[in-house]
């Protein structure tokens, strides 16, 4: 990460890339694209949450020749402040923000893996700034954090997700949010903008159902499960060539 972008008073980092030249083969507006990371699974994610994303955020620059950016929310990497889900939704919206402000442009397509992934779709059901979204393993509820918050606030400090001494404030507002926000309903109000749901049939953390979940509930995403593939499809080359296949395709839609 080597940009920053404020909101609420937290520093969060991020990276931008803009493409070399414009697209003269485009026919409409090209959307920008925002890459959203998930939640960490231990102290070594949470310092390096999207550590490889620039790469890729660079890749979709310069190959689809879009607008494209990624960020740490806050809590992870070097941004500031502490978890919530509310604030990770607070964290995008501004995150939509800040690309349109240093692009130009006025639309944006949101890709999210795990997490981010059901982050993305629960923001982009309500703005209209989104276009287009892409969703990597992402899971169909919170439901499982909302059942044991107490237990999962302990976790997220643990690895460093939540640094501040007696954060939250009010540990009801902190995990009400859990249960507020409901991906699967987010998708069918998403529709009919373009969808994509990618999910590993080897997922030993999320299971396809949730996908599948997804996808049905939007009514026309296109569900891709791929044979063999784990949690991270960030770092599986058929899930990229995928997803750049996808943006090319819906980057002057909407």
């Amino acid at each position: 990460m080597d940009g920053t972008f404020h909101n609420a008073g937290y520093t969060l980092s991020c990276h931008v890339k803009l493409p070399p030249h414009a697209d003269d083969d485009a026919h409409g507006e090209i959307a920008g694209m925002i890459l959203c990371h998930g939640f960490p699974i231990g102290p070594l994610d949470a310092r390096r949450s999207a550590g490889t994303f620039p790469q890729l955020v660079d890749r979709v620059a310069i190959e689809v020749g879009m607008p494209a950016m990624t960020f740490n929310f806050r809590g992870t990497g070097e941004s500031t402040g502490d978890f919530s889900l509310q604030g990770w939704i607070d964290d995008l919206r501004a995150a939509i923000g800040h690309l349109c402000s240093v692009s130009g442009v006025t639309k944006v397509v949101l890709v999210g893996t795990n997490t981010g992934g059901s982050i993305a779709i629960c923001v982009g059901a309500d703005d209209p700034r989104v276009s287009a979204a892409a969703l990597l393993s992402p899971r169909a509820d919170f439901d499982d954090w909302a059942d044991h918050p107490r237990r999962f606030l302990d976790h997220a400090r643990e690895i460093g997700a939540v640094r501040t001494p007696g954060f939250p404030r009010s540990m009801d507002d902190w995990s009400r949010a859990f249960r507020r926000f409901r991906p699967v309903a987010a998708a069918q109000r998403f529709a009919p903008r373009p969808l994509m749901v990618m999910h590993g049939d080897d997922d030993d953390s999320v299971p396809t159902s949730d996908a599948r979940q997804l996808a049905a509930a939007h009514g026309a995403a296109e569900l891709s499960l791929l044979p063999g593939a784990g949690h991270r499809l960030r770092h599986d080359p058929r899930a990229v060539a995928i997803l750049l296949g996808w943006l090319e395709r819906v980057k002057t839609q909407g």
